[in-house]
């Protein structure tokens, strides 16, 4: 993999630039749907290409694991065989899953010992298991294995936990450069920085990051509940010591609006369920603001959900009669639901590459972020 930086913003840290690894190009700032099982819920593959033009999508390690597992994926010929995508993938380490299994996991210096979520089976989690997984999987992208520390958290455990994740960094490095890919195409790691909210362990370990010398860099431990403007001071002290030349994915972010204020402060990938998730409940993000497709305001609206958006699904569909779909609970709701809002995150990130190559991003950033927050 490697990253061309194309483009800075004269007046804010934004950048643009291209991914490019052996399944195509993702031009940045780039979002990316989150397909946990192999599948971005309700959305099908050729939606995700011809409608929302998705340039790679995430798979996760702990649910493919699990289930359908690793000997029919192998068999399979890897992910991108299996659910038969044709663009990168980028898959998480499974350490997400195991910060939100806190009841029915432990963790140890060898990894982290856990009960699956389908059958209570006791599995384990260690740095090499993880990339060996992974490998298997096939992702383009692949993640260090590592723990994420909840918020709020004190300052010894966060601590303790970060020292933790730079040990088992350098043994996810040695598995992964130990090994070889098994379907003929590279693959990448990419490290995590962690250490919560304080500002000397993020320091700390960005540093410790960017002394591995990868490709790309990740920043986890974010988006766990603490404010808005932590994460943003967060991201900002990361991404002033992360390398200028290497990617930066900020994992599991977000609203619009802080998809666009990290941009500002030189995140290049994201990755959210909430576009699919809040579709599911008829939250519908559009250029104009959010709307709740339930409300009765919109049952005689007859004008798209979202004409200046562009897309299938945005401009034939009506407002009123995707809010039948809810209120009959015809699955076909959730589905545009979904669509809609993911076209809309990925119009987004494009508009703001347009606005960085043209130079002016600060500005339409400020704009933009009243604007597609607004509640219609």
């Amino acid at each position: 993999m490697t990253f061309d930086l194309v483009a800075k913003d004269p007046h804010s840290k934004a950048r643009a630039g291209v991914v490019h690894t052996d399944h195509g190009a993702i031009e940045t700032p780039i979002f990316m749907p989150v397909g946990t099982a192999g599948t971005v819920k309700a959305v099908q593959q050729r939606d995700l290409k011809d409608d929302i033009n998705a340039q790679i999508i995430l798979g996760n390690t702990y649910h493919l694991y699990l289930r359908p597992g690793l000997e029919v994926i192998g068999k399979a010929g890897g992910l991108h065989k299996f659910n038969g995508w044709d663009r990168p993938i980028l898959t998480d380490s499974g350490g997400y899953q195991v910060y939100s299994l806190s009841g029915t996991r432990k963790i140890k210096e060898e990894g982290v010992k856990f009960r699956s979520h389908i059958d209570g089976s006791q599995h384990l989690f260690s740095p090499e298991g993880v990339m060996d997984i992974q490998r298997t999987i096939g992702a383009d992208i692949i993640m260090a294995f590592d723990e994420c520390t909840p918020w709020p958290c004190e300052y010894s455990y966060a601590a303790r936990s970060l020292d933790m994740t730079h040990r088992w960094l350098k043994r996810c490095i040695t598995r992964f450069d130990g090994t070889e890919g098994h379907y003929g195409y590279s693959q990448t790691l990419f490290p995590i920085v962690q250490g919560s909210t304080f500002k000397d362990l993020r320091v700390k370990s960005a540093e410790f990051i960017a002394e591995q010398g990868r490709e790309g860099n990740a920043i986890g431990g974010l988006s766990v509940g603490e404010p808005a403007d932590m994460m943003y001071e967060m991201t900002e002290i990361v991404c002033d010591i992360l390398p200028k030349d290497k990617p930066r994915y900020l994992m599991g972010v977000g609203t619009p609006a802080n998809i666009l204020e990290n941009i500002a402060l030189g995140v290049d990938m994201f990755d959210c369920v909430m576009p699919t998730r809040n579709a599911r409940n008829g939250m519908l993000f559009t250029t104009q603001g959010i709307m709740n497709i339930a409300n009765k305001k919109w049952a005689d609206d007859f004008t798209p959900i979202d004409e200046e958006l562009g897309g299938y699904v945005s401009t034939f569909y009506s407002r009123s009669y995707v809010r039948h779909l809810f209120h009959s609970k015809e699955m076909l709701g959730p589905q545009i639901a979904s669509i809609h809002n993911l076209t809309f995150y990925l119009w987004l990130v494009k508009q703001a590459r347009q606005q960085i190559l043209a130079g002016t991003f600060r500005e339409w950033k400020d704009r933009m972020v009243k604007q597609v927050m607004t509640r219609l």
